[in-house]
Formats: structure tokens, C-alpha cells, sequence
């Protein structure tokens, strides 16, 4: 579902190049739930955004469900993002204005793929699944933090995306709460049948994952096995 080849991304600073990623080679199977982790400064979130096209390496390539990213136009790689991909933020990102309901309504009525009377139906099913269904006409300020990541992540599986993309998702929540929307957004996964990918520096959540990529100095230190079990492989007619 993933693959990236000879990934390298370079910023200046002070004039300077300053390497981040050295050739990242990686590929991530369909339905799979993998957990990227390491010291702060080794490149985390800016492998995250290379995977998910918000941008550019210096060089090399990723491919989505076979789609080369950077041969598309910057638009063209944000449509593909509004048809395939997820996200859920530290930071909620919810528009102030909107309800829950309506948060979670946006992507639909951007995309359109539904009928538009059929928004407002899954939305309130996707927030009554997140457990918010009596807060569906309540504002992002009457929210709790808990519940304003819960509403970003029913906003994350709205358009059914084939990946999602969750960097700290839990960094601003307190550990029960945090616990809750892990839980959560692996429930969503499986019924949903989505390839996570997850960025956090909690290392007992990273072991709820079938994969763990630890990052060093310019790449990929070490690539093992999380304590769950990976996703069943499918099996030829």
C-alpha cells in the first residue's frame, strides 16, 4: 500500500545543508497498523509528511496504492489525498465555526462521493461510534480534548480512506483519555479495513502495533514486531 524508495529529504540551515533523511527504503502492506518512533530530531513527522505527499523530498520517491505522489501535480496530489488518505493531528484541527456534525459533514461534501442527505447519516453514525452521538450540535469550544480528537478521528474516516495518517494523536491528551481514542481508532481501522501509520513517542502505544519502525540518525534504525497480530494475508482463488 505504502512504498518509499531512496527517500532522502535535506533542509538548510544557516546557510548549511542540514540531512534529515538519508534513503529511506520502506514498504508498508495493505490493512497493516504500523508505529513509527524515536528521539526527538530524527525525522518523524517529516517522514510522515513525505509519505503522505504533504512534502516534497529532496529526492527518491513514494508510491500510494501504486500512485506515484510526486509525479502528480501539487494539486493533483491533493486530490489523490482527499480520495485515499486520513489524518489525525496532536492538534485537533476542528473548524470553530462547525459543529461535530458538521466537522465531521467537510470532507463528504468536498469529495461529494455520497448523495448529499446521505452526509449528515454517516456522520452521525461515525460520531455515535466514536460515542459522541449526544454531542453532534455542540462546538469545539463545548468540547472536551478527548472529545474534540474523537470528532477529528470520525472527520479522519469520514471519506472511508484507504490510509491513515496519525502523527501524536494522543500528545495532548491525559493517558486514560488517550488510551480511549487508541482503542478507537483501532476498532475504526479494522472495520474499515485501513493501513495506519502512526507517529508517537509513546512506546506503549507503539507495542499495540503489528510493526515498529525506530528511527535513528538519517533513517531506519531497527524494523520489528509490535505484540499484535498482524492482519490475515489474503489467500489466492
Amino acid at each position: 500500500m505504502i512504498v518509499a524508495e531512496h527517500l532522502v529529504k535535506t533542509y538548510r540551515s544557516g546557510g548549511r545543508p542540514l540531512p534529515v533523511l538519508e534513503g529511506v527504503d520502506l514498504s508498508i502492506d495493505a490493512e497493516s497498523f504500523v508505529a513509527i518512533v524515536g528521539p526527538s530530531g530524527t525525522g518523524k513527522t517529516t517522514l510522515l509528511g513525505l509519505l503522505a505527499g504533504l512534502d516534497e523530498p529532496t529526492g527518491g520517491r513514494v508510491l500510494l496504492a501504486g500512485e506515484d505522489l510526486f509525479a502528480l501535480t501539487e494539486d493533483g496530489r491533493a486530490e489523490f489525498r482527499a480520495r485515499n488518505v486520513g489524518f489525525v493531528f496532536q492538534t485537533f484541527h476542528l473548524l470553530p465555526t462547525l459543529t461535530a456534525l458538521e466537522n465531521v459533514m467537510v470532507p463528504l461534501e468536498l469529495m461529494g462521493r455520497e448523495r448529499p442527505r446521505d452526509y449528515r447519516e454517516r456522520a452521525r453514525q461515525l460520531l455515535e461510534r466514536v460515542g459522541l452521538g449526544d454531542r453532534l450540535d455542540h462546538y469545539p469550544t463545548q468540547l472536551s480534548g478527548g472529545e474534540q480528537q474523537r470528532v477529528a478521528l470520525a472527520r479522519a474516516f469520514a471519506n472511508r480512506p484507504r490510509i491513515l495518517f496519525a502523527d501524536e494523536p494522543t500528545g495532548n491528551l491525559d493517558p486514560k483519555t488517550g488510551a480511549t481514542v487508541v482503542a478507537l481508532m483501532e476498532e475504526l481501522n479494522r472495520e474499515e479495513r485501513t493501513t495506519l501509520v502512526l507517529v508517537t513517542h509513546d512506546l506503549e502505544l507503539a507495542e499495540r502495533a503489528h510493526r515498529i519502525l525506530v528511527l535513528g540518525r538519517g533513517g531506519i534504525a531497527s524494523d520489528t514486531a509490535g505484540h499484535a497480530a498482524p492482519p490475515p494475508q489474503a489467500v489466492a482463488p
